[in-house]
């Protein structure tokens, strides 16, 4: 019972961080502010709760259907952790160079995104919320046949992220002031950081299931 319960504590732990580090809703302050510069305190909560709850929406139905999508495209496990951890390698490496990943967000984009009359559910909540590094990460999380045990911790894990997400774009005029840019830079690199940790993870873990790596 002990064991169980330290490995879905593990699990849990693993999937919020990975599933926030890569939403990463801080890094997506400037954009917000871009598309939404003079709005009134209503309409940049609206766009931020659509924002949210469209990110809530997307990684839930990825997480939902990643077994379905396993299956009829005949992708193993392995070689979803292996490609998965590569693109969150790539997302890593630049938010430690304090720079938004253009799997997530193209400066095209945003300039879209500013001449909209609501820009929350396309382009803020997709792709620059849920972008290609969150989808696949919840959908290695789940696996081709997910379990009660690893499905709670995902749902929970992109409930918390999305709400989170909702309190800080909500607030981002205050967050962008407190923080500032060097705060929101230190804060990006530090997630890079553990976002590369969690990649190099995610591509030992498919490795092992392969038997390419020798058993202790």
């Amino acid at each position: 019972m002990h064991e169980a319960f330290k490995d879905g504590l593990e699990f849990s732990i693993v999937a919020l961080s990975s599933i926030f580090f890569l939403v990463d809703p801080f890094a997506a302050i400037p954009a917000f502010l871009t598309m939404a510069p003079n709005s009134e305190p209503k309409r940049r909560r609206r766009m931020a709760r659509r924002a949210a709850m469209t990110c809530f929406i997307v990684l839930n139905a990825f997480a939902l259907a990643g077994g379905l999508i396993f299956k009829f495209f005949g992708i193993t496990l392995p070689a979803f952790e292996i490609a998965g951890g590569i693109i969150l390698l790539l997302i890593g490496i630049e938010m430690i160079q304090a720079k938004r990943s253009t799997t997530q967000e193209l400066p095209k984009e945003t300039e879209e995104g500013a001449e909209k009359e609501d820009a929350g559910i396309v382009p803020l909540g997709i792709p620059m919320l849920a972008g290609p590094g969150a989808i696949s990460t919840v959908m290695v999380l789940m696996g081709p046949n997910p379990t009660v045990e690893h499905t709670i911790p995902v749902f929970i894990a992109i409930t918390v992220t999305s709400l989170l997400s909702f309190v800080i774009l909500a607030a981002a005029d205050r967050v962008s002031s407190y923080l500032g840019q060097t705060g929101i830079g230190i804060m990006m690199r530090i997630f890079g950081l553990l976002l590369t940790a969690i990649a190099v993870q995610f591509v030992l873990s498919g490795l092992d299931h392969l038997g390419v790596l020798p058993k202790h």
